[in-house]
């Protein structure tokens, strides 16, 4: 009898170290959320951080217009405008490769913030199911646990009694 307590305590224990390691996985998915978070925030400041690179360019070509009526005004100092377009076609040029890289940057993030979100939440399923299943196992141990005390206080009444009765006889 004691055994069977020992094996109930042993097997709650085991279940109560697999439901607190659940736990533990619940909460560093959670830290990983957050992290994924901050992220992308910081996908989204560049987002705004590309809007001005817009207006830069904006700017820009707005300054290349400038620059292509200077030449047409003064043919004798083309030299110097040709210079100037060149530079902002190079700014240029580097502004959208770094925007394209951020572009799919940001899509490979969020494409990465998708798959661990379809993770924790396949794991917080698993992890509630476990802690039902945990749940419906202790409410069986423990209805198991009563009837195994009442049987035990059944046995002492009928060894009692049988002790009596040999007393008498």
């Amino acid at each position: 009898m004691e055994a069977g307590f020992s094996e109930m305590r042993n097997e709650l224990q085991s279940r109560d170290a697999l439901w607190r390691r659940i736990q533990l996985e619940c909460q560093q998915l959670h830290r990983e959320l957050l992290k994924i978070k901050e992220y992308k925030h910081m996908q989204e400041i560049q987002v705004k951080h590309q809007s001005s690179c817009v207006q830069l360019t904006e700017q820009l070509e707005n300054k290349n217009a400038e620059l292509l009526l200077l030449a047409q005004s003064q043919e004798h100092q083309q030299e110097e405008p040709n210079k100037i377009r060149n530079h902002v076609y190079q700014e240029e040029q580097s502004h959208c490769s770094e925007q394209e890289r951020m572009k799919t940057e940001i899509s490979d993030l969020t494409e990465e913030l998708h798959q661990k979100e379809i993770t924790i939440a396949t794991i917080m399923e698993k992890a509630s199911l476990l802690e039902r299943q945990l749940k419906m196992e202790l409410e069986i141990k423990d209805s198991l646990l009563a009837k195994q005390q009442l049987l035990d206080f059944q046995y002492k009444v009928i060894k009692s009694e049988n002790t009596h009765l040999k007393e008498m006889v």
